[in-house]
C-alpha cells in the first residue's frame, strides 16, 4: 500500500506530523477535532463524487462510479453530522442529532458498498442520473425523519451512553463492511493491485472505526477519539486509491476495465500469432518433404517379357528411363540371388 521512494516517506512523514497536531487540538476544544476530522472526510467524498460524475461516461468499473455518486450523499449528511455535534449550538432543540446522523450515514456507506458489487464486473449498468435521484430521495427521507417527523430512533442519552439501538446498528454494520471485504478479494481481478489494496485497507479501517464508535459513553471520550482517527485513515485510503490515481494515472481507475481487456486482447493475438507461425513453419516443412517425394500412382503397364514399360503417349520405353523420368530416384544396377545362381553359377554373389 505504501509507496518506495523518498517522496513516499516525505508524504506519509507529513501525514504523521498532521495526526499528531490534530491531537493537540483536542487540548485547544474537542469540537476543533472534531471538525478537523469531519471536514477531511467529507472533502474526500466530495471529491470521489466530482470524479465519478465527471468521468461517468467513460468510466468502466461500475462499481467505483456506483460509489463514487452515493458518496456525495453520505458526504452531506457526514455534514449535518458536523454541524449537529453537541456543543455547535446549530439545533437547540435536541443535543444528539449528531449520533442519529451519524448511524443513517454509516448504513447507508456500507448498504452502498455491499449493493455496489452487484454491478462489478457483469453485464449490468445503470443510468448515473437514477441513482443520483434514488440517492436524493433516500437522503431526504432520512432528514425528514431525524429533524421533521422525529421517528428515527434514539441513538445516545445523556448520562447513560449508547442506546440498543446504536451499538447493534454499528455491529450490523460491521458485519456488512466485513462481507464487502470479503467480496473485494474475491473480485480483486476488477481492480488494479495498488488500488485493490487501498479499498481494502480502507474497509479495515471503517470496520475499526465502527467498533470504537460501541464504546464510547461521552461524545468527547477517547473512543470517540479513536473512532475519528480511524475513520480519517479510512478516507485516506479512498483519497490515495480513487482521487490521487484518477489525478496522476486515470488508466488504472476510469479505463481499467478497458486496459485490462486491450491486455488479455494483446495476449491472444500474440498467442494466434506464434500458433500462425507453427503452422506455416508445419507447411512448410511439408512442402518440402513433398517436394522430395514423387511417388507413382494408378496402374503401370509393364510388359510380361521384357519388363518394357508403357508411358501416357503409349510408347514402350526401358523402366530405368521411365524411372528416372518421373521420380528422383536415380536406377543403379545389380543382380539378385536367383539371377546370379542360373547365370553365374561358379560365382557366390554378395548382395548385403
Amino acid at each position: 500500500m505504501f509507496r518506495r521512494g523518498t517522496s513516499g516517506w516525505i508524504s506519509y512523514g507529513f501525514m504523521g506530523i498532521v495526526l499528531i497536531c490534530l491531537y493537540f487540538t483536542t487540548f485547544v476544544d474537542y469540537l476543533l477535532f472534531h471538525s478537523l476530522a469531519e471536514f477531511f472526510s467529507i472533502a474526500v467524498a466530495f471529491s470521489f463524487f466530482s470524479i465519478a460524475w465527471n468521468s461517468r461516461r467513460f468510466i468502466e468499473n461500475k462499481y467505483l462510479l456506483f460509489i463514487g455518486l452515493a458518496y456525495l450523499f453520505i458526504a452531506f449528511l457526514d455534514v449535518l453530522h458536523t454541524l449537529s455535534y453537541q456543543g455547535m449550538a446549530i439545533f437547540q432543540d435536541y443535543d444528539f442529532y449528531a449520533n442519529q446522523l451519524w448511524i443513517a450515514a454509516r448504513y447507508m456507506e456500507s448498504l452502498t458498498l455491499l449493493a455496489a458489487f452487484y454491478f462489478l464486473g457483469a453485464q449490468r449498468s445503470f443510468k448515473p442520473e437514477t441513482i443520483f435521484a434514488v440517492y436524493a430521495a433516500i437522503t431526504l427521507f432520512l432528514i425528514m425523519s431525524i429533524f421533521v417527523w422525529k421517528i428515527f430512533p434514539i441513538c445516545f442519552v445523556e448520562g447513560a451512553g449508547l442506546t440498543p439501538f446504536k451499538k447493534i446498528s454499528e455491529y450490523i454494520i460491521c458485519l456488512i463492511l466485513l462481507s464487502c471485504m470479503v467480496l473485494l478479494y474475491r473480485r480483486r481481478e476488477h481492480f488494479a493491485p495498488h488500488i485493490h489494496r487501498l479499498l481494502f485497507f480502507s474497509l479495515f479501517c471503517t470496520i475499526v472505526s465502527e467498533l470504537a464508535f460501541t464504546f464510547y459513553v461521552s461524545n468527547y471520550g477517547i473512543s470517540n477519539l479513536v473512532g475519528h482517527y480511524f475513520k480519517i485513515f479510512s478516507f485516506y485510503a479512498i483519497y490515495k486509491a480513487v482521487i490521487e490515481t484518477g489525478i496522476r494515472n486515470p488508466y488504472d481507475l476510469i479505463f481499467k476495465e478497458i486496459t485490462s481487456a486491450n491486455s488479455l486482447l494483446e495476449k491472444e493475438i500474440q498467442a494466434r500469432r506464434l500458433s500462425e507461425k507453427e503452422r506455416e513453419a508445419l507447411i512448410e516443412n511439408l512442402q518440402t518433404a513433398l517436394s522430395q517425394v514423387k511417388k507413382l500412382s494408378g496402374l503401370l503397364p509393364i510388359c510380361s517379357h521384357c519388363k518394357k514399360v508403357r508411358d501416357d503417349q503409349g510408347n514402350w520405353g526401358d523402366i530405368d528411363a521411365y524411372i528416372a523420368r518421373h521420380t528422383e530416384a536415380v536406377p543403379s544396377h545389380g543382380i539378385c540371388r536367383e539371377c546370379a545362381a542360373k547365370h553365374y553359377p561358379g560365382y557366390k554373389i554378395y548382395d548385403d
